[in-house]
């Protein structure tokens, strides 16, 4: 696929002495919602400053469909929208004002169809003109989506989209991402809500003290990392598990009741079969059983520890 932002090589340390960014290689394919999770202080948020040109890397270079970051800042930014964490809106302006004048600031001609639509979308037509700082927390995310998307950006960065908000907005926002992953946009998320990355996310990074730890498709990633586990609720309680089934990747739970049967995600299920055979020969009955398998919040923590 054709990759919208090609990230190479990128080092980013502070005067400080602080090293955010160690050697970063990344693409981004044009038209997915990649989702780039990793703890506090990882390098996210400098990560997505200096792919939006707001800071200056120390070694390496970004570019963002296909205009270098540094040498050729105006024509890169105005490819990008960006959503920053915080929020930050003039709080006298109304709706419509701000989100007109942000798209004046990146110098496209006045489109009242576009902003209208654009406003409909995010179900703030009704706010267009209500001053920002009458509006709720909520609200004023939506005009923070709004002015990333007034100039009609080819990339949309979205860090913590979610935070602070409640869940139906949440949901109502990966809605919107959903539609703008379909009309083109290509969508890079930052989120603490590791749900949101499972719901919406097409490909995940995940980065660590400022290196990319893994890249890779989702349904992949949870396919390869992910464990099942089988719970065997027995008839009779147990007091050990035998020796001849030390080949087994069993569990006894400490009452003695459970058996809990743990296999790769992309294992061979059969091998169930034959453990469930073998549990009978050596006359150990289950009455009921349940299945379940990790998510990727839990995949996601033993990367992070196994890095750490």
């Amino acid at each position: 696929m054709t990759p919208v932002i090609s990230i190479r090589g990128l080092t980013k340390t502070y005067a400080s002495g602080f090293q955010a960014l160690k050697n970063v290689n990344l693409e981004i394919h044009r038209g997915e919602i990649f989702a780039l999770l990793g703890p506090n202080g990882a390098g996210k948020t400098t990560l997505i400053g200096v792919t939006c040109g707001l800071v200056n890397p120390s070694l390496g270079t970004v570019e963002a469909a296909g205009h270098d970051v540094v040498r050729d800042f105006r024509a890169a930014r105005t490819k990008i929208g960006l959503v920053p964490q915080e929020i930050s809106t003039d709080a006298f302006e109304t709706v419509w004002a701000t989100v007109n004048f942000s798209r004046g600031m990146f110098g496209k001609p006045r489109d009242a169809a576009y902003i209208e639509k654009v406003l409909r979308d995010l179900s703030l037509w009704d706010k267009r003109n209500a001053k920002i700082m009458t509006l709720s927390g909520g609200m004023k995310r939506r005009v923070m989506i709004a002015k990333a998307l007034s100039h009609e950006p080819e990339i949309l960065f979205l860090d913590e989209p979610s935070a602070g908000v409640d869940v139906e907005l949440r949901h109502d926002m990966w809605q919107m991402v959903r539609k703008l992953r379909e009309s083109g946009v290509t969508i890079i998320l930052t989120t603490h809500y590791i749900e949101e990355a499972e719901e919406m996310a097409d490909r995940i990074g995940i980065i660590n003290h400022g290196e990319i730890v893994l890249v890779e498709e989702k349904t992949a990633l949870m396919a390869k990392l992910g464990k099942k586990q089988l719970t065997l609720n027995l008839q009779a309680p147990l007091e050990r598990i035998p020796d001849a089934l030390s080949d087994y990747a069993l569990e006894l739970s400490a009452d003695g009741g459970a058996l809990t049967y743990t296999f790769d995600a992309q294992g061979e299920q059969t091998g169930i079969g034959a453990m469930l055979r073998r549990l009978n020969e050596h006359g150990i009955d289950f009455k009921s059983l349940q299945s379940s398998e990790s998510s990727l919040e839990d995949i996601f923590v033993s990367l992070v520890k196994k890095k750490s």
